[in-house]
């Protein structure tokens, strides 16, 4: 028999109808029909992208606040949209808990505290959560699946498979830091379930996806391409080059390495800004006649290398060392299905 729960499907999806009351002139109809109403603005078109966060894969219970879970949640979707220079409309979260989260004090605690950390990045962004789905989990665990929606200017956004041989290769923010953090929480000999406050000293429990610098990106015709730092830097240049049928150079000298990930060993460091993945920064390209400023929407810009025509029985991307010798980089951030092992410092994704 299933076990009863003091807080019914009814009354969640209610608790989660009254935190979601944000109209906005882009959704006519949100939360309390069988379909949202969404009204993009003329002259654009429509932008989806979905991400699962479950427990144990995404996050951890003992080591994630509720609020970080909340945030982290929307923040994979907000960073897609960002990365094709869209402007974030609305978001439709499924969400799955235990039956025993539901009984308890501490549960509906919790589950109060994660929605307004998603509430909290959702507002800076002005997106309304606009509808989902409520289930019991058929685990222990929490499963989480938010839809993104978002609009650019129709054949304009900003994609992964236009980048040009000669393009330079940029980088917002910094690397790393994600999971210098992440190592920090899993080795931490106390456990808190407290509210960080969120800002860049917490990239992993609070990341900050770089919508304004996508949206000025495109307006501004900057990139050739784009896509954001979700897998880690060299997985998603691998993606890039194998998306646009190009070779990469990066210039290790050149990356921006988080200060979190510069207090580990410089052989760590790297390995956390080249592999290490979660920035949700940006990785884009632009041509060298371009001029990309330093900062742009007040983040620090890089050039990181150049892109390059394949050559035959060339890796897909070399790194160039601070000795000028150069050696194949193998991408290996985050990849599901490739490993079961142990969650580690790069293994949250």
């Amino acid at each position: 028999m299933p076990r009863r729960s003091s807080l019914s499907e009814l009354s969640l999806v209610e608790q989660i109808r009254r935190t979601a009351l944000r109209r906005r002139k882009n959704i006519p109809l949100g939360i309390g029909d069988d379909c949202a109403i969404l009204r993009p603005p003329p002259g654009h078109e429509i932008l989806v992208t979905t991400d699962f966060t479950l427990e144990g894969r995404h996050f951890r219970r003992d080591t994630h606040p509720p609020e970080s879970v909340g945030c982290r949640c929307i923040a994979r979707g907000i960073s897609d949209i960002a990365a094709m220079g869209g402007n974030p409309i609305a978001a439709f979260l499924s969400l799955a808990v235990p039956a025993d989260l539901l009984a308890s004090p501490s549960g509906q605690t919790w589950i109060t505290r994660f929605f307004q950390g998603l509430h909290s990045l959702a507002d800076q962004h002005e997106i309304t959560l606009a509808g989902g789905d409520t289930a019991e989990s058929p685990s222990e665990h929490i499963l989480a699946d938010i839809v993104l929606t978002g609009s650019a200017p129709t054949g304009k956004a900003i994609r992964r498979s236009t980048a040009v041989a000669g393009d330079l290769l940029y980088v917002t923010g910094y690397l790393g830091g994600a999971a210098a953090e992440l190592q920090t929480l899993l080795t931490a000999t106390s456990r808190t379930q407290r509210f960080p406050r969120p800002g860049p000293s917490h990239p992993q429990l609070f990341p900050a996806p770089r919508v304004a610098v996508g949206k000025a990106l495109l307006r501004s015709n900057l990139a050739s391409a784009c896509l954001d730092l979700s897998d880690g830097l060299s997985t998603d240049l691998a993606h890039l080059c194998q998306a646009s049928k190009l070779h990469a150079t990066l210039n290790q000298s050149a990356l921006p390495i988080h200060p979190l990930a510069r207090k580990l060993t410089e052989t760590e460091a790297l390995y956390l800004a080249l592999h290490g993945g979660e920035d949700y920064e940006l990785l884009f390209s632009a041509s060298p006649t371009t001029r990309i400023p330093r900062r742009i929407s007040g983040i620090p810009v890089t050039q990181i290398g150049n892109l390059t025509r394949p050559t035959r029985n060339s890796p897909q991307i070399t790194l160039l060392t601070p000795k000028d010798h150069t050696q194949p980089l193998i991408p290996s951030g985050w990849e599901h299905f490739r490993t079961s092992e142990p969650l580690s410092g790069s293994q949250i994704h």
